[in-house]
């Protein structure tokens, strides 16, 4: 007997494939595109994964992808020196530096030396920044896939009342500000509220950013709402290793209007924004002139 999709869940990989689509298109239309750079410094078998659905991700899109593996042992500042000549090169379209970096290099240091006109993954400070004043077409991937997966129930963003729980410099922060910039009224719980239960009962939409497997249980959503769960953790469970979310995807379906499932929802949209930040990227370079 086929069994219909649960219309509750919201399929990533749904919206991953429509906006690659679109990026396509527009890289058809443009001929040859500069390359995206992927930095991996050391060897952590867990960013292989993420590179290689970058990868897949850069290809269904029509760009180039090339993948750089620095040793561990490099030095924070021949990374930034390499980081500034990709800067000045008109070849590479974007750079996106993995993480996690090895205990001695500062991400932060290099995520600023990425030029904003560069920086697809929305990491550079000043890409940050701009999300204040909503300009969130150059936002950090994950905060704007939870964005676009909210819209994608079809709800009017204007006046929603939404917690995010989690405020993370990733994650949590800039999502707050692009959905604030999009008229909501947004509230943000962190590991002192007293009382994350109280704030996510009344909310339309709740965004989860935390870490932590189950942390959120029906009894914390109220009826109809929208979930999206961003968390990503590693379980042991019969004796196999499993990925479950920050949401107990079961019990709160069972509440919810609509969730995202993990895996397959807010992972694979963040592979497409980051395809979609580097149009903008190209066109903002096209317009300075860069290309």
């Amino acid at each position: 007997m086929n069994v219909l999709p649960d219309h509750r869940l919201i399929d990533g990989k749904a919206v991953k494939s429509r906006i690659l689509t679109q990026v396509n298109a527009y890289t058809k239309l443009q001929g040859n595109m500069p390359r995206l750079v992927s930095i991996c410094i050391g060897n952590n078998p867990e960013v292989a994964v993420y590179v290689r659905n970058q990868e897949r991700g850069a290809q269904q899109a029509g760009l180039p992808f090339e993948q750089l593996h620095w040793d561990h042992e490099i030095t924070q500042e021949a990374c930034k020196t390499q980081i500034l000549a990709m800067n000045d090169d008109p070849s590479v379209l974007g750079i996106i530096l993995q993480r996690p970096v090895p205990d001695h290099i500062n991400v932060r240091s290099l995520q600023s030396a990425v030029h904003p006109l560069k920086d697809v993954e929305g990491m550079n400070p000043a890409s940050i920044g701009n999300i204040v004043y909503s300009d969130v077409a150059l936002a950090p991937c994950t905060a704007a896939a939870s964005v676009e997966l909210i819209k994608e129930t079809g709800l009017d963003l204007k006046g929603l009342e939404i917690v995010m729980i989690g405020h993370s410099e990733i994650v949590g922060k800039p999502a707050a500000m692009m959905l604030m910039a999009e008229g909501a009224t947004v509230t943000v719980c962190h590991h002192m509220t007293r009382s994350v239960a109280m704030h996510s009962r009344r909310a339309d939409v709740v965004v989860v950013a935390v870490g932590k497997p189950h942390l959120i249980g029906p009894e914390m959503i109220k009826p109809g709402a929208v979930v999206i769960d961003i968390g990503i953790n590693q379980i042991e469970q019969d004796g196999e290793t499993r990925i479950v979310g920050d949401v107990d995807t079961k019990a709160v379906l069972a509440v919810a209007g609509w969730i995202t499932p993990v895996p397959g929802g807010v992972g694979p949209v963040t592979v497409a924004i980051l395809m979609r930040n580097a149009i903008v990227a190209h066109q903002r370079q096209v317009a300075a002139g860069w290309i």
